[in-house]
């Protein structure tokens, strides 16, 4: 039905049929906060919550953008003036995947697109990765480019880091381009390895919840560039590529190395720290243990509040809360300041576990919070033509 919506609006908006549908997931990020830009470890899994894509090729270099999402009407550009850094607006985005697949030397001579998306935007869960990769996906379709998901999401990223302005790392979109139904994706962010881990908590009798706290994120603002510059200058420091380079073993005696820069090795140890917990959480998964992950999942959040200081009262209280109410595990998901947690519970707990959230916000005076279920879905593909 959405995908139907999708195509009639663009029918209605732009007189013409368009000449596909395309959806590509937003993420939740099981284990590995803030590695990703390290080059090290990450474990992501594709949402049911799509941005949904209906385009046409143009041959007059002009893109014409229309989201159901944001109120106004068409924006109009050409593609040969769109610019890194001139556009703050939600059509960066898929601007930006125009600006770079042009700046790789892919001959795309404009669209017309109409975006529609169910992923909530500033949760944490990945809403412009989604909005990049189906547009992405569309346009190498359509221009019979040849395209890998790991190239789409490499251009993504790029589209994002130079052309919006955002410091992202890699995960997001490789995420929303490559992520398998009902598995969890291990991906080494240098090398772009990856490795699919079935993931079915149904089957063993839990759930995985998302708790949507309603404060808003952004990205591009500079606190999250700020831990990046951070981590880059603790590598420096150390004397290596990537804090991933830094060996868990090592981890004393390379905060040793650091003295007085408290900020940098709070910051080296939540990395390095972080790298060894996505590969216990893999290690548990491919073992059958998985009831074990959840106290894996408790210390990234301890990390990410104490070290890496980028949670915030709201998602301080979701996984509190849920961890007293019987939860097995739970952290903060995502780039931090706002956004969503993750709680992993038994099935037979997740109706007294999402009470006690819903009535620890209230007593609290925040605003409720969104709290969904999260299934592994399938990452980003054509629905089918116009």
């Amino acid at each position: 039905m959405a995908a139907q919506q999708v195509r009639d609006a663009f029918v209605e908006l732009y007189g013409t049929e368009p000449e596909g549908l395309w959806a590509a997931p937003g993420r939740v990020n099981l284990i590995g906060e803030h590695t990703d830009y390290n080059d090290g470890f990450v474990m992501p899994f594709a949402l049911p919550h799509t941005a949904v894509a209906a385009v046409a090729r143009r041959t007059d270099g002009v893109l014409r953008l229309h989201s159901a999402d944001v109120e106004g009407g068409v924006v109009e550009l050409r593609v040969e003036d769109l610019t890194p850094e001139t556009d703050r607006g939600w059509t960066a985005y898929p601007a930006g995947v125009v600006w770079a697949l042009r700046e790789a030397g892919h001959p795309v001579t404009g669209a017309d697109v109409h975006l529609a998306s169910t992923v909530p935007a500033g949760a944490g869960l990945s809403s412009s990765a989604a909005l990049e990769v189906v547009v992405a996906l569309a346009l190498n379709d359509l221009y019979a480019l040849g395209l890998k998901g790991w190239q789409l999401a490499r251009l993504c990223q790029r589209a994002e880091n130079v052309y919006v302005g955002a410091p992202v790392g890699i995960m997001d979109q490789t995420a929303s381009a490559c992520c398998t139904e009902g598995h969890a994706l291990f991906l080494d962010t240098r090398h772009l390895s990856q490795k699919q881990i079935p993931f079915d908590l149904a089957a063993e009798g839990m759930r995985l919840l998302v708790v949507d706290t309603q404060v808003k994120h952004e990205h591009s603002t500079g606190e999250y560039g700020k831990r990046r510059a951070g981590c880059e200058k603790g590598a420096a420091l150390l004397g290596v590529d990537a804090l991933r380079d830094i060996p868990h073993g090592e981890l004393d005696a390379a905060l040793e190395r650091l003295g007085d820069e408290e900020e940098v090795r709070r910051l080296v140890r939540h990395v390095v720290t972080e790298d060894a917990r996505v590969e216990r959480v893999v290690a548990l998964l491919e073992s059958g243990e998985t009831r074990a992950i959840g106290p894996v999942l408790t210390e990234g959040h301890a990390s990410l509040r104490d070290d890496f200081r980028i949670s915030c009262p709201e998602l301080d209280l979701v996984v509190d809360t849920a961890l007293g109410a019987g939860a097995l595990g739970a952290r903060m998901t995502g780039g931090g300041f706002g956004g969503s947690a993750i709680v992993l519970a038994e099935a037979g707990d997740v109706e007294a576990i999402t009470k006690a959230v819903e009535e620890a916000f209230a007593a609290a005076g925040f605003t409720a919070p969104r709290v969904f279920e999260a299934v592994p879905a399938a990452g980003a593909r054509r629905l089918g033509p116009g």
